[in-house]
Parts: C-alpha cells; structure tokens; sequence
C-alpha cells in the first residue's frame, strides 16, 4: 500500500505488499522489498536497497547507496523470516549497512530513535541500539551488540560479538573493543582502554554538578583504587543511595557477561 501523498520516483522499485506511510520520498533507482514498511515522511535518497521483514518508522533520512534489512552474514543464518526494526528521526549516511535478526537471537534487530549514522557504518545482526547514538565513519558493530543510549562510537572503531556499550560512552577513533563499556567511560585503543568519564557531555544533557562528581567518584572505585570488583561494589552501592545516577553503572555491571575494559 503506498500513500496518496508519498514521492515516488519513476525509476524506484517497490514491490507489491510493501506499505509506504504520508509524505515519504523515494529516489531514482532504489529498491524497497514487499515486507518493508516505512513510516511517514522518511526521505529515502536514490540507489539505496530496503529488504525485510523491515519496518522504518517516521522522519528517518536515508542516503544513497545504504542497504538496510539485507539477510545477515552469519554462516547459520538459513533464510528465516528474522526482523529488522528502525526508530524514528534517524540520519542514516551513504553506504551505511544494517543487517536482520537471526533465529539464534531474539530473531530481530533493533535501532532506536534519533540517532546518527555516518557514512560506511555496520550494524550486524541482533544488535539493540539505543536513542542519541553517534556512529561515525566506519564504525563496525558485530553481531548481538547492545550499545545503549547517547553512545558515540569513534572512526574506524569495531565492537566485539557480545559486548555491552553503555549509556553515554565515548569510544575514540580506532577502537578495538572486545570487552563491555561502562557506562559514561572515555575509551579508546587497541585493545580499548578506559581514560576518565565523558564530562563535558555528561553537562550537554543536564546532568548536575553533585552527579556528575559521583558518577565520577564510582569510575574510581572500579578504575584507580586498586580493588576488585566484588570488592568496589559495597560502595558503589553506597553512593548509588545518595546519587541514583550511580544506579545505572550497577545495572550495567549485572547485565555485563563479557567482563569490563581494563
């Protein structure tokens, strides 16, 4: 079904089931596949590749040259009708890729809302990204990656199957991550080694004075006491009373299963 309102250009194939929301905008020579659905006023550029099951919700920006919903690179992968679910107000750039679900998983993969991704990046299957992200040039997620909200992921950077990314990290360029992030942890290398917390954008969102001076307080509990972890966690749980902001690096330590970056 494609809207009456919608722009679709001549050139552009949109196969037969397909559903095409208010005001969307198709360019010449792209393809959308007839299990994508695609919600109103996304504008999609030309040459771009759309294959489902995909649903794309509203006001998304998708360049030329991206391939969105393709069956993923996992050698298990056998045909199954897996999933790939996009938020809305995503900038998604040239040549950027982002792979369906695998049975193995939850059989889906999720991209939340308003994030940015820049030219060349990889999203593999069963990956879960929050709302916010930055993904610059490059940036190559393996598969069932989870990286969660106001995460910036570095040029060149690649995450490790498995790993956790949490809440308002910041990756450098060319970071080679195999274990989880903590939460508002600066890190960057090969291996990826954690350097301080993300201040400057940890004040970008409001966080206060008092917060932020706590957030960082429990970044070294973990990173410059000397302690292990089972041996920080007492205190950590201590300054989570005073400052709940704290509680989201003991959520994120409960979830981890690969372990922390050192």
């Amino acid at each position: 079904m494609i809207d009456s309102t919608a722009q679709i250009h001549p050139s552009a194939v949109v196969e037969a089931g397909a559903v095409i929301g208010p005001g969307v905008k198709v360019g010449a020579f792209t393809y959308i596949g007839s299990d994508v659905e695609i919600g109103a006023e996304t504008e999609i550029m030309s040459h771009v590749v759309i294959k489902g099951p995909t649903t794309i919700g509203k006001q998304n920006r998708i360049f030329q040259f991206a391939s969105i919903g393709e069956a993923c690179q996992d050698l298990k992968y056998a045909g199954e009708p897996t999933k790939l679910v996009i938020g809305d107000r995503n900038t998604i750039r040239e040549s950027v890729t982002m792979h369906r679900g695998t049975v193995q998983d939850e059989g889906i993969t999720i991209v939340g809302n308003d994030n940015l991704f820049m030219i060349n990046a990889h999203v593999a299957h069963d990956c879960v990204i929050g709302d916010r992200c930055i993904f610059a040039n490059n940036a190559t997620l393996a598969g069932h990656v989870k990286v969660a909200d106001h995460a910036i992921i570095g040029g060149m950077s690649a995450i490790h199957q498995f790993c956790h990314i949490g809440a308002h990290c910041m990756l450098g360029g060319g970071s080679i991550v195999v274990k989880d992030v903590p939460p508002f942890v600066m890190a960057q290398g090969n291996h990826c080694a954690p350097f301080g917390i993300n201040v400057e954008g940890l004040k970008r969102r409001g966080y206060s004075k008092p917060a932020i001076m706590a957030i960082r307080k429990a970044y070294k509990l973990i990173y410059r006491s000397g302690k292990t972890l089972a041996e920080a966690r007492p205190e950590i749980e201590a300054l989570a009373q005073e400052h709940e902001e704290v509680n989201t690096f003991i959520e994120f330590l409960d979830k981890s299963t690969r372990g922390i970056i050192r």
